[in-house]
C-alpha cells in the first residue's frame, strides 16, 4: 500500500483545520480517479446455478438501501443471484414460495417502519397473512439508542416472521447510528453459514483469500471488469472538506428563531448529487463544553488516549470524534454505580474532588434512585436537556477517562435535505439549517451540528461532506406531472431544491407549495424567491399559514383542509405529494388532513381512504422526508 502523506499532531493546525488537510492530501494522492466505480448488474437474469437470494430494505433516509445494495453485491460475488426490492414491494417478493430473504430496515417516529415498508407491515401482521414455513430470512436493523424503541421495525419484522413459520439464518443484528462494524459483523455470519447451503449441496464460491475489507465488509470483486475500477474517492467513509461559501442569517430581527443558509463548493469533490438527496456533515464538537469536560476531568487535554486503532491527544478525541452530548446507557449505568458507591470504593480513582459533599448531592441521590430499571419513564424525562457533563458533574470524583471512553458513542454525521438544484447551481450544494441553542438546568445548550455550521466552521472555512442518495424521495419522471409540496419550516429546504430543478429543466407541470411557520414578518424563508415564482407564474399556488399572526394558531395542514377540494382534484389528476419536516407531529398532522381530505371531498369510507392513501405511496406519489 502507497504511504500517503499527513499532517503530524505537532503541527501548528486546530483539529479541525488538521482533519481538513489529511483529507486532501487522501483524496490527491489515493489511486484512480474520483467518480462512482461501475456495480454489478443487480435484478438482470441469474446465471442458470445460481441461488436466489431477495435483499430486501426499508429506507427512509437512505441508509439501509445503501446497505442492501453492498449486501447484494457482496452475494453476487459469492455466485448467488441477488434481488433487490423495497419492503412495500413483497407481492414481488413472494415470501410464500419460500427461499432466502435479508431484510434490513431502518426505524422512524416511536418504533414505526419506514414509509417503503409501512404496507409490508400491514400485510405481514394481517389475519390474512400467509404462512411462511419454506422462508429462510434474516434481519438487520439500523437505529438511534437515544429513541426509546430502539430498531422498533426490525424487531417487529423479525417476531412476525418467526410467527408465520419462517426460519432464522442467523440471529438478528440492531446497529446504532454508527452502524458499520455491526453490520460487518451480521454479513460475515450470514456468509458463514450460508456457505455450502445452496440448495444443491456444493460449496458456494470462496470469499477470497485475503477476506473482506475491513473498510466496507465488502469481498475484493473477482471478474476482471471489476477488477480495473477505481472507488470514489469522497464519499462516507471519506467524506469531502467542502469549502463554506456562504453562511446567512434568513430570519429578519425580532423572530424567535434562527434558520441559516448555507452554501459549500464541490469543486473537485467528484461528488454529484440529485435533489431530494441529503448531505451527511461531519461536525465538531464546541470547545467551550469540551473545555468543561476536561476541567471535570481533571485533564489538560495532550493526555494520549486511543480511539479505535488512532492515538489522539485528549481534547481532539473529545472535539472530533466522541458524542459528549447524549448519555449512552452504558455512560449511565457506569456513573450509577460510581455514585452509589461510597467516596473510598477502590474503584474511585484520584483524589477526592471539591465537588463532594457539595450541592451535587441531592442531584445524585435524585439521579441513583432513577437509573432503577423500573424507572426507566422518568429516567428519560430527567435526563432531558443534560448531557455527559452534566452527568459526571454528579461524581463526587472525577471519572477516568480509560473507563469514560469506551462509554461514549462516535460523534456520528448529520444529515440535511439539499435545498439547491445542482442544475441551478453546478459546482454548489445549499443547506437550509436552524441553529438549536436553549437554556436547561442552569446552563446553555447547542445543537452540536447545527452550531458547529453557524458559529464554528469559519475558524477553518471548510465542512467535511457526503451525499447520501435518498431515492424514496424523488420527483417524478415527467416535468408535466404535478406537484404538491408540504415543508413548513426547514421542511422547505428540499422544495426550494425542487422548484429550482424544475425550473431550470422548464418543467411544464403545476406547482403548489403549503409554507408555514411563526410569523410572516421575520420567518418567511427564502421569502423574495418564492414570490418571485409566483409573479412569474411558475409557482401555481402558494398556501402560507404563519400561526402567530393572529389568535387562532393556522398550521399547513389547515391550509390543506381549507383547499381540499382543489387539493383531490389534483390528485385526481395525478398529482404527487410530498412531505418535509418534523415527522413526530407535522408530519403526523398532514397525513391525517389527507385522510380527511381522501373521505370528505373523495366520498371514501375510513378503510377506502387508507386504501387510497397506501397506493399513492405504494405508487410512489407519496413521498415523505421527515426527522
Amino acid at each position: 500500500m502507497t504511504n500517503l502523506p499527513f499532517i503530524p499532531e505537532t503541527a501548528p493546525f486546530t483539529p479541525e483545520q488538521r482533519a481538513w488537510l489529511n483529507g486532501f492530501l487522501a483524496g490527491l494522492f489515493s489511486p484512480g480517479p474520483p467518480g462512482p466505480s461501475p456495480a454489478p448488474r443487480l435484478n438482470a437474469a441469474p446465471a442458470a446455478d445460481a441461488e436466489p437470494l431477495l435483499v430486501l430494505y426499508g429506507s427512509q433516509t437512505g441508509s439501509a438501501e445503501g446497505l442492501a445494495q453492498r449486501v447484494a453485491k457482496q452475494a453476487q460475488q459469492r455466485g448467488f443471484a441477488p434481488k433487490i426490492l423495497a419492503l412495500n414491494d413483497y407481492e414481488q417478493a413472494d415470501l410464500a414460495a419460500g427461499g432466502k430473504a435479508l431484510i434490513i430496515s431502518s426505524t422512524w417516529g416511536d418504533g414505526d417502519p419506514p414509509d417503503n415498508a409501512v404496507n409490508f407491515w400491514s400485510w405481514l401482521k394481517a389475519d390474512s397473512a400467509p404462512r411462511l414455513d419454506k422462508l429462510q430470512f434474516a434481519v438487520l436493523g439500523l437505529g438511534d439508542r437515544n429513541y426509546s424503541d430502539f430498531c422498533g421495525a426490525s424487531k417487529k419484522f423479525d417476531t412476525q416472521l418467526e410467527a408465520l413459520g419462517a426460519k432464522r439464518l442467523a440471529p438478528r443484528i440492531e446497529c446504532d447510528v454508527d452502524y458499520e462494524a455491526s453490520a460487518k459483523r451480521w454479513m460475515e455470519a450470514l456468509w458463514d453459514q450460508l456457505a455450502g447451503q445452496d440448495g444443491t449441496g456444493r460449496p458456494l464460491p470462496a470469499a477470497g483469500a485475503n477476506g473482506t475489507n475491513g473498510a466496507h465488509g465488502v469481498t475484493p470483486p473477482t471478474n476482471e471488469a471489476a477488477k480495473g475500477a477505481s472507488p470514489s474517492v469522497f464519499g462516507k467513509l471519506n467524506p469531502f472538506p467542502a469549502r463554506l461559501l456562504k453562511n446567512v442569517l434568513l430570519n429578519q430581527p425580532g423572530s424567535a428563531k434562527e434558520v441559516r443558509h448555507y452554501e459549500l463548493s464541490l469543486h473537485g469533490s467528484g461528488l454529484d448529487y440529485k435533489v431530494g438527496d441529503a448531505l451527511g456533515v461531519v461536525p465538531a464538537n464546541c470547545h467551550a463544553l469540551v473545555d468543561q469536560l476536561l476541567t471535570t476531568l481533571r485533564c489538560h487535554g495532550d493526555e494520549p488516549v486511543l480511539i479505535g486503532q488512532l492515538q489522539l491527544p485528549l481534547r481532539e478525541a473529545l472535539t472530533c470524534h466522541c458524542d459528549i452530548t447524549k448519555p449512552t446507557p452504558e455512560l449511565i449505568a457506569s456513573i450509577a454505580q460510581l455514585a452509589g458507591a461510597p467516596v473510598s470504593d477502590p474503584a474511585r480513582v484520584g483524589e477526592p474532588s471539591p465537588r463532594a459533599g457539595s450541592e451535587s448531592g441531592a442531584p445524585r441521590t435524585e439521579f441513583v434512585a432513577l437509573s432503577a430499571p423500573e424507572r426507566r419513564d422518568d429516567l428519560k424525562k430527567w435526563l432531558w436537556g443534560r448531557d455527559v457533563h452534566d452527568l459526571l458533574n454528579l461524581l463526587p470524583a472525577p471519572m477516568p477517562v480509560a473507563q469514560l471512553l469506551p462509554c461514549l458513542r462516535k460523534l456520528a454525521p448529520r444529515l440535511y435535505s439539499i435545498s439547491s438544484s445542482p442544475k441551478a447551481h453546478p459546482g454548489e450544494v445549499h443547506l437550509t439549517v436552524s441553529s438549536v441553542r436553549y437554556e436547561s438546568h442552569g446552563r446553555e445548550r447547542k445543537g452540536v451540528a447545527s452550531t458547529f455550521l453557524a458559529d464554528r466552521v469559519g475558524d477553518a472555512d471548510f465542512v467535511r461532506v457526503f451525499v447520501q442518495p435518498a431515492s424514496g424521495f424523488k420527483l417524478p419522471a415527467s416535468g408535466d406531472t404535478a406537484v404538491i409540496m408540504v415543508g413548513p419550516g426547514t421542511g422547505i429546504a428540499p422544495f426550494r431544491a425542487f422548484l429550482e430543478e424544475r425550473q431550470a429543466a422548464r418543467a411544464q407541470g403545476k406547482n403548489w407549495l403549503f409554507f408555514g411557520d411563526q410569523k410572516r414578518g421575520t420567518d418567511f424563508l427564502y421569502a423574495e424567491q418564492i414570490n418571485g415564482w409566483v409573479i412569474a407564474g411558475f409557482l401555481t399556488r402558494l398556501d402560507l399559514a404563519f400561526s402567530r399572526d393572529q389568535t387562532e394558531k393556522i398550521y399547513v395542514q389547515d391550509r390543506m383542509l381549507a383547499n381540499a377540494t382543489e387539493l383531490w382534484a389534483w390528485l385526481e389528476a395525478g398529482a404527487h405529494f410530498y412531505v418535509c419536516g418534523d415527522a413526530s407531529r407535522m408530519a403526523k398532522d398532514v397525513d391525517a388532513a389527507l385522510h380527511r381530505i381522501v373521505e370528505t371531498v373523495g366520498g371514501k369510507s375510513a378503510e377506502e381512504a387508507q386504501a387510497y392513501v397506501a397506493g399513492l405511496k405504494a405508487d410512489k406519489r407519496y413521498q415523505r422526508d421527515v426527522y
